[in-house]
């Protein structure tokens, strides 16, 4: 029986080489997935603060004699060519900032706000077989003028 256990914890030399080495592919999964995690996050958030940024200046697509008072209440009409050109004119602005955002849709569903819906892809920072190479996102953002007077 001793020499039994001496021969078995002889034979136990090396056996956590084959764990460390999984622990640290694991590891390193973790950290790519996390970092690839965070850098679509922060795409998506910059989306949005474009898309917020074009759809405000589509809502203000309209000239102050197009405004009018009913009963209490200013309103203004907003015309869908317009909204679509002053989103248009809002990214050719910026354009040296975000040279992959595209228009996906730009218009004034109900004639009082202007709903903007844009388009990227996002790709990671490090590719591999845990990340694809590109991902399409889009999102949408409405803003509306309110005037009080």
């Amino acid at each position: 029986m001793r020499r039994l256990r001496a021969r078995l914890a002889a034979d136990e030399s090396g056996s956590t080489l084959l764990l460390t080495i999984g622990c640290c592919v694991l590891g390193l999964a973790v950290i790519i997935v996390t970092i690839g995690a965070t850098s679509l996050y922060l795409e998506r958030k910059r989306l949005f603060t474009i898309a917020d940024g074009a759809a405000l200046a589509g809502a203000e697509a309209f000239a102050l004699a197009d405004v009018r008072r009913e009963g209490d209440r200013l309103v203004v009409d907003l015309e869908p060519a317009e909204v679509a050109a002053a989103v248009s004119a809002h990214l050719a602005a910026t354009a040296g900032l975000d040279v992959d955002v595209r228009i996906v849709h730009a218009t004034s569903l109900d004639g009082r706000s202007a709903t903007v819906t844009l388009g990227a892809v996002w790709r990671p920072p490090i590719v591999g077989e845990f990340l694809p190479a590109e991902v399409p996102i889009e999102v949408t953002s409405v803003a509306r003028s309110v005037f009080t007077g």
